[in-house]
């Protein structure tokens, strides 16, 4: 199993992502702020879009924790690398930031979004050309 630690941002708005290749799979530790946690979790299968049948994209389910709004980034990572990495693709989320604004939230998000292109970037060696998402149904 092969591992790598990612970061994007400046404090108070850097994240940072340990990721692991389980299998074929993707598992991401998507964190940041002052208080670290597990708050959310999203779980993303590449399959062929709806619109396009030679395009991938990927169908997503999401979990909060009771109050925790972690979901949205980890959502958003885990459906971007499924269909741009073809390969399942869990995001265990947690960021926080005390009294954060709106605008440090729209922060957070564009961090989480560069550090996800990032994580594609780097991470095109732990593609899978043969990993074809009509198996796995």
């Amino acid at each position: 199993m092969e591992k790598r630690t990612f970061s994007y941002g400046s404090p108070p708005y850097k994240v940072e992502a340990e990721v692991k290749l389980i299998g074929s799979d993707l598992l991401v530790a998507l964190y940041g702020g002052n208080k670290p946690h597990i708050g959310s979790i999203a779980v993303s299968h590449p399959r062929p879009s709806l619109k396009d049948k030679k395009q991938i994209s990927s169908t997503s389910s999401v979990y909060n924790f009771l109050g925790h709004k972690d979901g949205v980034v980890a959502q958003r990572m885990s459906e971007s690398l499924s269909a741009s990495l073809n390969k399942k693709v869990v995001v265990v989320a947690g960021i926080h930031i005390d009294r954060i604004t709106q605008k440090g939230i729209e922060k957070i998000i564009e961090n989480c979004d560069k550090l996800a292109q990032e994580i594609r970037k780097r991470s095109l060696i732990l593609t899978n050309d043969n990993f074809n998402p009509e198996e796995e149904r």
